[in-house]
């Protein structure tokens, strides 16, 4: 698979189709049994306000691997990340109801280099706050 996005059609300043990701608890526990953490306060609202969380929280890698989405569904080829990096800036709360959470997730082409790649800027927020701080991925384009 290569990607579908042309390296010499895309300049800085180039913006990604912007996604929400819906996130359950259902969608929790189903994360939870696919990656082995079973964190409780991933799934358990008690034990997660009483460790001082409003309550369960998304698991951080399951936020940053929403978030780069919009990066593989851009290029269409989840193998032409070759770099992907963030820092956890919040958490994203799940409340148990039949709404939960979305996460937005926007991107921009910040910088073009000279070996057919891009960085990647994203921008993820969920509730009106930042989620993810420095989420960078670096692409090579066809």
């Amino acid at each position: 698979m290569a990607a579908k996005i042309s390296y010499d059609d895309v300049e800085v300043g180039t913006e990604l189709p912007a996604q929400t990701f819906g996130v359950t608890r259902a969608t929790l526990v189903r994360y939870a049994g696919a990656s082995g953490d079973f964190n409780p306060i991933h799934w358990n609202e008690k034990f997660a306000k009483e460790v001082g969380l409003p309550d369960v929280i998304a698991h951080g890698m399951f936020t940053m691997a929403e978030a780069i989405r919009v990066v593989t569904d851009w290029t269409g080829d989840p193998g032409a990340v070759v770099e992907y990096g963030v820092r956890f800036t919040k958490p994203v709360v799940v409340p148990n109801d039949d709404q939960g959470a979305t996460i937005e997730v926007s991107g921009k082409v910040a910088a073009k280099r000279d070996d057919n790649t891009v960085r990647v800027d994203l921008v993820a927020m969920s509730a009106g706050q930042k989620v993810l701080g420095m989420s960078r991925a670096v692409v090579r384009l066809a």
